[in-house]
């Protein structure tokens, strides 16, 4: 399958973002952001509203954010993209086609972890969502960055803007664990004071309605960690009297794994904050989780605690079953791979991780400059990536590699980025909530 490089760096700079807010409206501050009067998220209305959150990254300290986002208005736009998320199913069919009948291109975004300027860029460099373009982005829009919640409720607002040209999936850092850990829930509690476990709650419950994966035109596969095992129901056990017993489902134990269906995937219960590593909700554990090797077949993924290691045979079975040519994911920014020496590194925010005869698996990273808050003196400085997808195939992957926008607002991190590993590894998987937002209510208060 040939390949396309169309980068954004290199003999010709790339543009950057402006470092002050653009618009030349009355100071934020006497201005907090209102639902639009017809209830409608226009065009014009969200690139104010990216305006707006620059210009806070830039001016206001975090805990004056509500003066601008007051809590009410952010709780109207999360409530409103989580009724949209939650009709969706697990795996979206994305059919880039226009009103017109001609293909539209379709932009995939990879981790952007709370780095709000670069996603700015990102959405200008590529072109804004419209009618000739789709955005799917593969999750982790959270932790580490300092902006979480402003990227958040900004790739929300595109979504509620076009439900059927933006695509939000989940990422593993779109959970209840690891929103805990690396940050995302100490920035709500900064920002939002005594309203800030409501904000979080919300965010909580938006997570558990984002899609897992995504179908391309019939062409390509895009989730966040990438596949996953069947699920396999052990023989119902023998008949005795009196009660019942239910029939547990699990993940096959004995080490003979095998590939899941889409069909499977699409079945999963997904609305649970952490998704365990066995049971019923194994395939959602898997699907966010998992990483690619270059070692033939299925194995546990030791490294990480949870999900899978997948080789090259597994990519070419699952392409040649589903008649598809790419597999994109996302979930290894250069840290991970940094500790992968047997895969490609990720300075340039994408790699290519096998070749098969049937077509390609890549990985895409859209964090430049990651991460945020670094304990070492010495930064990876690796470039972000997007690719582009056009028609009438969808087959060759158009990379744009970009650099971080630069200079960062100063801002302290939301969590002890000195004590916690840079990658998602050793993680305290028994500590993780298995349930849904919903029942974590009680110990949440208002």
């Amino acid at each position: 399958m040939s390949e396309s490089n169309a980068h954004t760096n290199g003999d010709n700079p790339q543009p950057q973002p402006s470092t002050e807010d653009p618009t030349t409206a009355s100071d934020p501050l006497t201005t907090p952001l209102i639902w639009p009067p017809d209830g409608e998220l226009s065009r014009d209305w969200i690139r104010h509203f990216t305006s707006v959150l620059s210009w806070c990254s830039r001016h206001l300290p975090p805990s004056l954010l509500p003066t601008v986002l007051p809590a009410v208005f952010l709780q109207r736009l999360i409530l409103t993209a989580s009724n949209i998320l939650h009709r969706e199913p697990n795996l979206v069919r994305v059919d880039p086609t226009r009103d017109d009948g001609e293909g539209a291109s379709v932009v995939v975004v990879g981790d952007v972890h709370g780095q709000l300027h670069d996603v700015m860029f990102l959405l200008e460099d590529a072109g804004f969502p419209g009618e000739d373009r789709f955005f799917v982005f593969n999750g982790d829009y959270v932790d580490r960055g300092a902006w979480g919640l402003e990227t958040f409720v900004l790739l929300l607002a595109w979504k509620i803007h076009l439900p059927h040209r933006v695509f939000l999936l989940r990422g593993n850092h779109e959970s209840k664990y690891c929103t805990s850990i690396y940050g995302f829930e100490q920035e709500v509690m900064a920002k939002y004071g005594d309203q800030g476990p409501m904000v979080y709650r919300k965010c909580l419950r938006c997570f558990e309605g984002l899609p897992l994966a995504s179908i391309i035109a019939d062409r390509v596969y895009t989730a966040h960690g990438g596949l996953f095992r069947a699920v396999i129901a052990p023989p119902p056990p023998k008949k005795h009297k009196g009660k019942k017993k239910s029939r547990k489902i699990v993940g096959d134990v004995s080490g003979a794994m095998k590939l899941g269906s889409l069909d499977e995937l699409a079945r999963a219960r997904r609305t649970v904050l952490d998704p365990p590593w066995q049971g019923a909700n194994l395939i959602p554990g898997d699907v966010l989780w998992s990483d690619p090797s270059n070692k033939p077949g299925l194995s546990p993924n030791k490294e990480r605690g949870i999900g899978l290691l997948w080789g090259p045979d597994m990519t070419e079975e699952f392409l040649y079953q589903y008649q598809i040519k790419l597999i994109i994911r996302s979930h290894e920014g250069p840290d991970a791979r940094d500790k992968r020496h047997e895969l490609g590194g990720m300075d340039k925010g994408y790699t290519i991780d096998h070749v098969v005869a049937s077509g390609q698996l890549i990985t895409v990273f859209s964090a430049p400059d990651y991460p945020q808050f670094q304990a070492t003196e010495e930064r990876y400085n690796n470039q972000g990536a997007y690719i582009v997808l056009n028609p009438p195939d969808y087959s060759t992957p158009v990379f744009h590699s970009f650099e971080a926008v630069r200079p960062r607002p100063k801002v302290n991190p939301y969590y002890d980025f000195e004590q916690v590993i840079d990658s998602d590894e050793e993680l305290d998987l028994k500590s993780m909530d298995n349930g849904s937002s919903h029942d974590a209510n009680s110990s949440m208060s208002n």
